[in-house]
């Protein structure tokens, strides 16, 4: 069964564009994530790099961040954006991520 697809208010897109755009540090801090950085860590690839281990959903995390791009490096997985990391660290779907973001950030 195909559900209705609804319309979504150009102030809900804007809203979810800024929460995406927003650093991954800063985002971080908002949902209550601690990031530590590993001052050992030695780029190989892109100097603009860093390696940050964290805790979140009671897991712990190995993140390489550049800039808005984020890789994780036990999961294998990676992607772009706030709400991205935020669906990944919580395991949760984009409505639901989106939401915690940006209530931490209100």
């Amino acid at each position: 069964m195909a559900y209705p697809k609804r319309a979504v208010s150009p102030e809900k897109v804007e809203r979810a564009n800024v929460l995406r755009a927003m650093p991954l540090l800063k985002a971080l801090d908002a949902v209550g994530v601690y990031a530590k950085l590993d001052t050992s860590y030695e780029p190989k690839k892109n100097r603009g790099s860093s390696r940050y281990h964290l805790s979140a959903n009671c897991q712990d995390y190995e993140l390489l961040i550049c800039h808005e791009k984020w890789y994780d490096t036990r999961a294998c997985k990676g992607g772009g954006g706030a709400i991205d990391l935020v669906m990944h660290l919580y395991s949760e779907p984009f409505n639901m991520a989106l939401r915690r973001l940006d209530k931490a950030v209100s």
